[in-house]
């Protein structure tokens, strides 16, 4: 079979292994987990929301401490963080008139840590 670079190499007959797509099928997910899931990963298809959490894996930071880092408005850096926090990947406290933003959990940083690890395989 001749390869390309523009299609995936592909059966030359067809078969279904009915065994392994019974078995397969059973442990699949629900649909909704998957668009869950799919929407979890854009959240990572942004540059700046994932300097963003880099930045929170390493420390505590406040909205303005995140736009002097990353060179941005602190408007810019507010949206962003709006969006991660509608994903649940971070989490706010305010104290006094300063706002506080860290990873929601170990999970966070686990996914991420994970990627990183993979880009640089």
């Amino acid at each position: 079979m001749k390869e390309t670079y523009n299609q995936a190499p592909q059966c030359e007959v067809e078969f279904i292994h009915k065994d392994v797509v019974e078995r397969v099928g059973k442990r699949l997910p629900q649909d909704a987990d998957f668009l869950l899931l799919s929407n979890l990963y854009k959240m990572f298809a942004d540059p700046t929301r994932v300097r963003i959490l880099w930045a929170l894996a390493c420390e505590t930071l406040c909205v303005c401490d995140l736009a002097a880092l990353l060179k941005m408005t602190t408007s810019a850096i507010s949206h962003q963080l709006k969006l991660l926090r509608m994903a649940n990947l971070v989490s706010f406290e305010k104290q006094g008139k300063v706002v506080y933003y860290s990873l929601a959990d170990e999970h966070v940083k686990e996914i991420f840590e994970k990627g990183i690890e993979h880009v640089h395989e």
